[in-house]
């Protein structure tokens, strides 16, 4: 189905779902918040097409709800309070750049999914949906396959732009020139072990985005105390054990394990996270369909970037 009828079909599916759901008598609500506590992957229609977030909502106390939230872009932002009654959701949080209005979000829990709207600062709003996020959870140990180099070291043969690219190969390396498109691979992958090494200049900033939708910080805070921004961080989620950066202008590495949502990172030969949990997806994921295999990226909307040496080992999956 082209993508514009996709749209027009989703929009008149979402809003025959709401009017049917305002309409129905109150007593048909599930009243428990149990109900609505855990994680939540999040889908946004703008325009002709659908956008990413993500949601968790748990108890703080005996009453009150508390939560995160991921927009389109940034980092998780923590939610003060998240309303339940009579099965209608709500929350607010301000915003994180921009000045303007708080972010709002207004839902209804119906068949396990929730259905409503998202108020951006600058006052657009649009119509979502929300489905429970997977658990990812591994039963068994991963069989290693053969490790894949992904860049060749000569073209961009394996690879597209989000849009116009800025990307290009000389002596080996590739070089993102200056601020525009991310980088993707064609092909997509579920568990692998990674292998990258990079270099940027003074306060550079980039990432790597594991399947598309967990991003390892690449960025120049070599004087910074590890946090979940920082270098080697799961960007918003998981901070790295210590700062291991080098200095601008040096070649450095990170060797990545991700099974399920489970992550360890080793940068520079020192492992600083070791098999911690990621919640949900990172501002500029490319989608939030967490269950599915997904490509890497990288990022290259930000300053100049130069990567070499990308091995992938994927998972022989059952």
């Amino acid at each position: 189905m082209p993508q514009y009828f996709l749209y027009l079909f989703m929009t008149v599916v979402l809003l025959f779902v709401i009017s049917t759901v305002r309409a129905h008598p109150i007593y048909s609500y599930k009243t428990d918040s149990s109900s609505i506590e855990g994680r939540w992957d999040i889908s946004i229609y703008i325009a002709e097409k659908t956008s990413p977030a993500w949601l968790e909502v748990n108890h703080s106390g005996l009453k009150t709800l508390v939560g995160q939230f991921v927009g389109t872009g940034g980092s998780a932002r923590p939610i003060s309070q998240v309303y339940f009654s009579n099965g209608k959701i709500s929350f607010s949080i301000p915003p994180q750049w921009e000045s303007g209005n708080d972010l709002s979000f207004e839902s209804v829990y119906r068949n396990d999914s929730l259905i409503g709207t998202i108020t951006f600062p600058n006052g657009k709003n649009y119509n979502c949906i929300a489905v429970r996020a997977p658990s990812l959870r591994r039963n068994k140990i991963p069989v290693w396959g053969k490790p894949i180099r992904i860049f060749n070291g000569t073209d961009l043969n394996g690879w597209h732009a989000s849009g116009e690219n800025q990307w290009k190969v000389e002596t080996g390396i590739l070089k993102s020139t200056k601020q525009g498109s991310d980088l993707i691979t064609d092909a997509n992958f579920t568990d692998f072990k990674l292998h990258i090494e990079f270099r940027y200049s003074k306060n550079g900033n980039s990432g790597v985005y594991l399947r598309g939708r967990y991003e390892v910080q690449i960025i120049d805070d070599k004087a910074s105390l590890p946090w979940k921004g920082g270098f080697g961080a799961v960007y918003g989620f998981l901070s790295p054990s210590e700062m291991v950066a080098k200095k601008t202008g040096e070649w450095q590495s990170y060797d990545i394990i991700l099974t399920g949502r489970m992550v360890t990172v080793v940068a520079n030969g020192k492992t600083i996270i070791c098999n911690q949990e990621i919640p949900g997806i990172t501002g500029g994921a490319i989608n939030s369909n967490e269950v599915e295999p997904g490509p890497l990226m990288l990022q290259g909307d930000h300053q100049p970037i130069e990567f070499r040496n990308i091995i992938i080992t994927p998972a022989n999956m059952p």
